[in-house]
């Protein structure tokens, strides 16, 4: 199968339903027959994708956000075409609210087999301007949340001598992404912490990687300028932007049996960005664009 740009044209800003219903995938379709993965931050772009992905697996998928209507209406579609969803709203920045539904979920299902932490989000300002309030929200709900999410997964799966699989969504922290230093630091605390515990629960069968998506076009982009979303597709190599599809297959081949042998690691799928280019939230500065062409 041909890995060409244009074999399958991307809708502007992420995926409709109807397109991640049918996109093709690698995977087989039972792929995740039985299993019941956890996804939070399902509503969104990327967790959108992730969910339509896992579900055509074969995976019943408890999709965790706090928009209900949102995840009323994802639940809806995967449900219309045959596939096992089902949804709760949950902060998961409260740590009661996520003990609580991972004690709901094991005992509706009887199991938990994954978890996909997709929840996360944050907002452009140069980092001499955040406000503490700013800088805890983002801390809260990408590094807190994701830890609040990944212990009572962990503990669970320890208490019933049962295996577990955790992907956590972060961002490529090998040079600076200018302008979400506060989204930076929170993903890189979740890389660490990934590869701490990879090791400590190693030994309960469980396995702990991460996806450091790129320059990935879904609705999230809306939140930047034209001129920087404009500018996102020339920050790598490959001098196009991605799709949430690129990032749920990456999920994907670590849930399932494909990386069985893969723990502590961080898949990027950025189009090589990390190796070349730049990336401005807000804009670039004069001061670096002096001497330019």
């Amino acid at each position: 199968m041909a890995d060409d740009q244009t074999a399958e044209p991307l809708d502007r800003l992420g995926l409709t339903d109807d397109e991640l219903a049918g996109h093709r995938t690698v995977f087989a379709s039972g792929a995740l027959r039985e299993a019941v993965i956890v996804l939070s931050g399902g509503a969104g772009g990327i967790g959108r994708a992730i969910a339509w992905l896992f579900a055509r697996l074969g995976a019943h998928l408890v999709i965790v956000g706090r928009n209900q209507d949102k995840l009323a209406a994802l639940t809806s579609g995967l449900t219309a075409k045959g596939l096992k969803a089902s949804a709760r709203a949950v902060d998961v920045r409260e740590p009661d609210a996520v003990k609580a539904l991972f004690d709901a979920v094991w005992q509706e299902h009887g199991r938990v087999d994954g978890l996909i932490n997709s929840a996360g989000g944050q907002f452009p300002q140069p980092a001499i301007d955040f406000s503490v309030k700013g800088w805890n929200a983002v801390i809260d709900t990408n590094l807190n949340g994701t830890w609040y999410m990944m212990q009572a997964a962990a503990q669970r799966w320890r208490d019933n001598n049962h295996p577990g699989n955790i992907v956590n969504i972060v961002v490529v922290t090998t040079h600076g992404l200018y302008g979400i230093a506060h989204s930076v630091a929170a993903r890189s605390g979740v890389i660490g912490l990934s590869r701490s515990v990879a090791v400590e629960w190693a030994p309960f069968g469980i396995r702990v990687n991460c996806v450091a998506p790129g320059a990935i076009e879904t609705e999230g982009w809306n939140v930047y300028t034209p001129e920087a979303r404009a500018a996102y597709p020339r920050s790598n190599p490959m001098m196009r932007a991605g799709s949430p599809w690129d990032v749920a297959e990456a999920c994907a081949y670590l849930a399932t049996s494909s990386g069985r042998f893969v723990t502590g690691e961080t898949l990027t799928v950025d189009g090589g960005g990390q190796l070349w280019g730049e990336t401005w939230t807000t804009g670039k500065p004069a001061y670096f664009t002096a001497g330019d062409s």
